[in-house]
């Protein structure tokens, strides 16, 4: 046995604080490193009859080996048994089949033995790292959570959330968005990636689940189920939709987002970085519904030109001079309104229906008189003329066949 006294323990306490790892895991990775130092001071890689145990009590630690107790040891197969005779030396109430552990921990190891245990801990401590980090941010996957920007690295940004590094994409930052290191930061831990080194947690600052996070802290009527939102629409740092229905008949559902003189609403809009939103009532009517999500424009008229499975499209008239705001700016309300509803939304201003209306009455009109100046025929009539036809045809061949007769017979005589 090795005396290693009281100075392993502490370690393994200060790293378990440090780092949360589990001093049963830093001690279970020191035996497993005694027993590859073992093996490669003894030149042997196969040996599963091999354990190193820790004593606790005294600070000591062995290799040993577990043999089988048989009557005579078999050739080859030294290793592996012991006879019932050196047993009792060790045991004397031992028997035939009972396994005895013999200490054959060498007396000085190696420099190579000693590197491949240094490898083996480093290597296990490595993994209990990794394995706190996957767990942790596994149960965090698709929450919001706080960290710290550390540093910009190309058109990545860290951000320290912890036990770790967290990357935040170009395709996750708000556009036109400036990220200070140490600055504090909310976003949304979009996916957890299994590397062979610790896990990579991908965060973002555009998901349109923030809004949701938001939304569920600063509105207690949505945490306690009253207000529920249907959906949200999101093109992070310009505009947002959300759609919110209430449960409950007396409580409404967009005041309750809005919150007494905005102060809700305001303190979301702060933390977006003054990001447009557009609360928006929920309705199982599908034009209201499309009417509704088109706000602030006026709507006309919805008439709903599909609805099934594979299809739902409508078509939306507005007055003239809304129809620049029901698109929005780079055909964004509209966008973010098809993204609300489902529906495929085409806008059209009532000048522009009333003159498609009046194009499709002159095709109309069109047709009708091409269909007019058609002349009409009648079966009946047809079939006489063609009959009257074939009749004449027949006599003018008869006449034909009596001529050639009669001058056949004038030459004859």
């Amino acid at each position: 046995m090795i005396k290693i006294g009281t100075a392993l323990f502490e370690a393994c306490e200060e790293l378990e604080k440090e780092r949360g790892i589990p001093k049963d895991v830093l001690i279970a990775s020191l035996c497993d490193a005694m027993v590859a130092a073992y093996k490669k001071s003894m030149k042997c890689k196969e040996a599963a009859n091999i354990e190193a145990i820790l004593d606790e009590q005294t600070g000591e630690i062995g290799v040993f080996c577990t043999k089988v107790v048989v009557q005579s040891v078999e050739d080859g197969m030294e290793d592996e048994q012991i006879s019932l005779a050196e047993a009792k030396e060790i045991d004397e109430d031992v028997e035939i089949d009972d396994e005895v552990k013999i200490e054959v921990t060498p007396e000085q190891f190696g420099r190579i033995a000693a590197q491949a245990a240094k490898q083996v801990i480093t290597q296990r401590i490595r993994e209990a790292e990794r394995n706190l980090v996957l767990n942790e941010f596994m149960d965090k996957k698709g929450t919001l959570i706080t960290g710290i920007i550390q540093r910009v690295e190309g058109r990545n940004v860290i951000v320290n959330i912890g036990k770790s590094d967290a990357i935040m994409p170009s395709k996750e930052q708000i556009p036109g968005e400036y990220y200070k290191p140490g600055n504090r930061i909310r976003v949304f831990v979009v996916n957890v990636k299994e590397t062979t080194r610790l896990p990579q947690v991908i965060v973002s600052h555009a998901h349109a689940e923030i809004v949701r996070e938001l939304f569920e802290l600063e509105v207690p009527e949505i945490e306690d189920n009253i207000v529920e939102i249907k959906s949200i629409s999101r093109e992070a740092g310009y505009r947002t939709k959300i759609a919110v229905w209430s449960n409950d008949p007396e409580v409404d559902s967009v005041g309750a987002c809005i919150g007494p003189r905005g102060s809700r609403i305001q303190t979301i809009v702060n933390e977006l970085k003054n990001e447009k939103i557009d609360i928006v009532r929920y309705s199982e009517d599908p034009v209201e519904y499309i009417v509704n999500a088109l706000s602030p424009a006026r709507v006309v008229s919805v008439d709903i030109l599909a609805n099934d499975e594979n299809a739902q499209e409508a078509m939306v008239v507005v007055p003239d001079d809304q129809l620049s705001l029901a698109i929005g700016r780079e055909g964004q309300n509209v966008r973010l309104a098809h993204k609300l509803t489902g529906w495929k939304i085409d806008i059209k201003s009532v000048s522009q229906m009333e003159k498609a209306e009046q194009e499709a009455q002159r095709n109309y009109e069109y047709q009708d008189d091409v269909q007019e100046e058609e002349p009409k025929y009648d079966e009946a009539e047809i079939n006489e003329e063609i009959e009257e036809e074939m009749n004449q045809q027949a006599l003018d061949e008869e006449d034909m066949v009596q001529e050639e007769v009669e001058e056949s017979t004038e030459e004859e005589q």
